[in-house]
């Protein structure tokens, strides 16, 4: 089969991947070829419910309207010029999203991974420049349990064995804590003088929607403020609407010294990252001294504009919240008529249900499998929970649909 024809079937698709890509995922077995708002289709033409929206990238649904045509003006137009040069674009995106978040300053980047380095990179500087750590010791607190990435630096701070083995030696100058736990925060705090951030997630989504306990957020900042130490908030993906507020820090009204965001500040049509700070931290960080090809180029800009304007006309966060507190209601109420759930948790429209058996069965992946059959894509991790987190578009409608697939799976 050609695919000028279009007719290669998802089994030849998935042949495909198989022979001739990296085999470093293992996707549930459906072959998408189409997308808009919370649904998605594949090569066949079955339509699903998109209940994982690309890891939080697609909050605002699959190819929203104004973020596409937001790109096609740009891409027509100036696509990259690197920052050799001033573009048009780019201003214009930095007072948008400083203005729209409360900071002084960003610094453009391009993937979470690379936000969430220049984010320990800034960190670092501002301790030897600002703190007065000496140079090369200072160190950040991370906790278990978290996923911030996969660059070098990043899984050597990680506990999971599958980002973590074969790929040492580690970079040094981390130190991990149990997620949530405020008193393990302030004994590090005490007993080391070279602590220059704290690194956290305010909900960890890959751990599998960890919720930390009420307030340990405005602890840690409080700790963190009483011991000269950056609190920097990873919300690439609690951000931008996901949780029911504009960030997951809102609900203790915390303000992170460094903000980390990047997924949906693009709706999902192109790689955006950002990384927020006041002055008296980013200007620590001079000409030449860190830097993309791509970061802060045109199309990034513009879409990331339009994503951001669509996220507050839309009122994603409060749809979020409302539907959110719907969803986990309408969970409880299924997990009351099964043994196979534990619980649901989660905030606004990132939510987890656990499944009753032990992280090495293959219950939460075959119920994932059974899930698509009956037209909603959701994705396990850590082997007995289920992540399910649909674009923030959706419609309370909808989402009762969502809930009655789900109802029929779980006790079908």
């Amino acid at each position: 089969m050609s695919l000028v024809e279009g007719k290669i079937s998802s089994e030849e698709l998935m042949e495909m991947e198989n022979k001739y890509g990296a085999h470093n995922y293992h996707p549930l077995p459906v072959v998408l070829s189409k997308g808009k708002g919370v649904y998605v289709w594949d090569v066949e033409g079955k339509r699903y419910y998109d209940f994982l929206s690309a890891y939080s990238a697609v909050n605002q649904g699959h190819s929203h309207p104004k973020i596409v045509q937001a790109m096609i003006d740009q891409v027509q137009t100036l696509a990259l010029t690197s920052r050799a040069f001033y573009n048009d674009v780019l201003g214009l995106y930095e007072k948008k999203i400083t203005s729209f978040f409360g900071f002084d300053k960003v610094l453009p980047m391009n993937s979470g991974a690379e936000a969430v380095e220049t984010a320990i990179k800034l960190c670092r500087r501002w301790a030897y420049e600002k703190k007065g750590i000496a140079e090369n010791v200072a160190t950040i607190i991370v906790c278990d349990g978290n996923f911030h990435g996969r660059t070098t630096t990043i899984i050597s701070f990680s506990n999971d064995p599958d980002s973590r083995i074969n790929y040492g030696p580690y970079t040094p100058g981390f130190v991990s804590i149990p997620y949530g736990d405020a008193s393990a925060l302030e004994e590090v705090l005490k007993n080391n003088k070279n602590i220059a951030g704290f690194l956290v997630e305010p909900i960890q989504g890959e751990a599998g929607v960890m919720v930390p306990e009420e307030g340990f957020l405005a602890k840690a900042k409080t700790l963190c403020e009483q011991h000269n130490v950056l609190f920097i908030a990873d919300e690439i993906q609690t951000g931008i609407a996901r949780t029911g507020k504009l960030l997951a820090v809102n609900y203790e009204n915390v303000t992170p010294d460094i903000l980390i965001l990047g997924k949906a500040l693009s709706g999902g049509v192109y790689p955006v990252s950002a990384v927020l700070a006041n002055d008296d931290i980013m200007l620590v960080i001079k000409p030449g001294q860190h830097g993309s090809t791509f970061g802060g180029n045109p199309i990034a800009a513009k879409v990331a504009i339009a994503a951001l304007e669509v996220v507050e006309d839309e009122k994603l966060a409060e749809n979020a919240y409302r539907l959110g507190e719907l969803f986990r209601k309408e969970m409880n109420r299924i997990i009351e008529k099964t043994d196979l759930l534990v619980k649901v948790r989660g905030k606004g429209l990132l939510n987890a249900i656990i499944v009753n058996d032990t992280p090495e069965s293959s219950t939460a992946w075959d119920l994932c499998v059974k899930l698509a059959e009956n037209g909603l894509l959701a994705k396990p991790t850590h082997g007995n929970i289920i992540r399910f987190a649909p674009p923030l578009v959706m419609t309370e409608e909808q989402l009762m649909e969502c809930v009655a697939i789900i109802e029929k799976t779980i006790l079908g």
